[in-house]
């Protein structure tokens, strides 16, 4: 199973319609995309690494505060790409906010899709990952990064020539590097294909049954800055990464 259409431009899609929990009550009021790590909101770190990959075709998605973050964004020009936005009534998961996001995109979808966690900043070169993905025909690549808490978080294992050959503790046990999973990935059009209507998981529903069934998954192993920000405690990490490693390079002044 491989993609059959991949080589025209990428867009992308940023999952942003989680309530943002573990922040509360700092979301109660404001949406867990705008909440500034470093002296700007979190998802402006996602705009700024597309921009830089010229990547400029990009869909949001969103449910909880929605309005708040379509008055903050705009269409998208202040920060070099063009935003539209899909909104759930109900949350959709990772899968469904996928899907619905990727139905805003105008037709034939015949490039890859690039697919964001508003709640990560890191300097993953996107331009670098999406040839990584065009030259080994991905039906999905995954960055995946070393990482202590990879057992909690779910591991993947890589062989030397970066197909995934365990998926979440699918596939046989072996001497592989192991590796977590970096909150970006690339999509082949063709997954858009196999994916059912209504709220899913595509990392523990949809890509396991692709995987077991010989689907092409590449993991793309990223070693430089990254973190998250589910928790007061990542906030602060985030906030101390960027001291030491300064902002990263895409994040240049705001368009007026």
């Amino acid at each position: 199973m491989s993609p059959s259409h991949d080589r025209g431009a990428p867009r992308a899609i940023i999952l942003a319609a989680g309530r943002g929990s573990r922040l509360r009550p700092l979301t109660d009021h404001i949406p867990k995309p705008l909440v500034e790590v470093g002296g700007h909101p979190l998802i402006t770190y996602g705009l700024g690494s597309l921009r830089d990959a010229r990547i400029e075709d990009v869909v949001i998605s969103l449910h909880h505060l929605p309005e708040q973050v379509r008055t903050a964004l705009g269409d998208g020009s202040r920060y070099g790409v063009r935003i539209r936005y899909s909104v759930e009534e109900r949350l959709l998961d990772s899968g469904g906010g996928i899907r619905r996001a990727a139905s805003l995109f105008a037709r034939p979808i015949d490039g890859p899709i690039v697919v964001l966690n508003a709640d990560v900043v890191s300097e993953i070169p996107l331009r670098e990952v999406l040839d990584f993905h065009r030259e080994r025909e991905a039906m999905v690549t995954l960055v995946l990064r070393d990482d202590p808490r990879k057992e909690a978080y779910g591991v993947f294992a890589v062989d030397s020539r970066a197909r995934i050959r365990r998926f979440l503790g699918r596939g046989a046990r072996s001497e592989l590097p192991e590796y977590m999973f970096a909150s970006v990935q690339i999509l082949s059009p063709a997954v858009l294909e196999r994916m059912p209507d209504g709220p899913f998981s595509s990392m523990r529903g949809l890509y396991p049954e692709l995987f077991d069934q010989g689907a092409r998954f590449f993991g793309y192993v990223y070693e430089g800055p990254w973190c998250t920000a589910d928790t007061r405690e990542d906030l602060e990490a985030a906030e101390r990464s960027l001291r030491r490693h300064g902002l990263p390079p895409y994040m240049e002044a705001e368009r007026p």
